[in-house]
């Protein structure tokens, strides 16, 4: 049975380690030690193996996406200034994101107006004909054409929605003649020219 020197013992050994008590005496700010504590936590957690398992994302993580989402060429240092966390733990916490699916990739945003991309177009397509073998045709020709940005097929009025950007609208005239009306079973596409773009951002609301 411990005795009650030990448990003395143990309880000022615990408090020695606590980075509060030790900001106290060195008269480092309650703030700073705090988050010494928390960095503490969170690397302790990175070493057993208990940190956020994927789709159990924290509050730590919510703000690492947060950043990342607004420079994706922020360093591993600076990241970890903006969320308060030692670099080995952030390196660790991006690391896990990835693997988990949670971040899909890095990328640049290119200025289209620069490179011959400067007309947007969304378009809707309809079908005559839903079968198997027009639709695999369809999204076959879709995925040929770099002037098409995305392609979602859609409950309502029509069966495809296009996003689209080329030079001019006469390059979007042969898009479609290329990927729309080349196609047996389209029945019929309607254009809807960008004139204003208001929004236009890929940054997820977390």
């Amino acid at each position: 049975m411990p005795s009650a020197d030990s448990d003395l013992r143990q309880a000022a050994s615990g408090a020695a380690n606590d980075p509060l008590l030790r900001a106290a005496r060195s008269g480092q700010p309650r703030a700073r030690a705090a988050g010494a504590r928390a960095r503490g936590r969170d690397e302790a957690g990175s070493a057993t193996g208990n940190g956020a398992s994927a789709g159990s994302l924290d509050d730590i993580d919510l703000r690492l996406l947060r950043v990342l989402q607004t420079d994706g060429r922020i360093t591993n240092l600076a990241l970890a200034a903006a969320v308060g966390l030692s670099s080995a733990s952030t390196h660790e916490r991006v690391r896990r994101l990835v693997r988990d699916g949670t971040i899909l990739g890095f990328g640049a945003r290119l200025n289209p107006a620069l490179l011959q991309a400067g007309l947007l177009v969304f378009a809707e397509v309809r079908l005559a004909d839903m079968s198997n073998a027009v639709n695999a045709a369809f999204k076959a020709a879709v995925q040929l054409r770099p002037e098409i940005l995305e392609c979602h097929e859609v409950a309502g009025g029509f069966d495809y929605l296009l996003k689209t950007r080329v030079a001019h609208m006469g390059a979007y005239r042969d898009l479609v003649a290329a990927v729309a009306w080349n196609l047996p079973g389209v029945r019929d596409v309607r254009t809807y020219a960008v004139m204003e773009e208001l929004k236009n951002t890929t940054a997820l609301p977390v």
